[in-house]
């Protein structure tokens, strides 16, 4: 999608676990925030076309079950300070 750009999502998981996954599904921060925030008022799973997981790098679709996850933090760069949380 033009105009994407690529955002590191950090989902927060009941356990403790921390999960990141690389997307460029959305245009910004906001954008992203508002279909998390959707998708857990909507209790359904979040769908990214254009992700990746752990250490792949090729882009590839990703379904995320959002059902146990506690906070979400979207980020553009990997720095621990920056971005925004749900």
């Amino acid at each position: 999608m033009p105009g994407n750009i690529m955002l590191i999502m950090r989902f927060h998981l009941v356990s403790g676990e921390d999960v990141s996954v690389v997307s460029g599904d959305f245009s910004g921060e906001p954008e992203a925030l508002e279909a998390i925030a959707r998708a857990l008022d909507e209790r359904r799973s979040l769908v990214l076309t254009q992700a990746r997981y752990g250490g792949e790098s090729d882009l590839n679709g990703v379904v995320i079950n959002l059902a146990n996850v506690v906070s979400v933090r979207v980020l553009k760069t990997s720095s621990a300070e920056a971005g925004q949380y749900l």
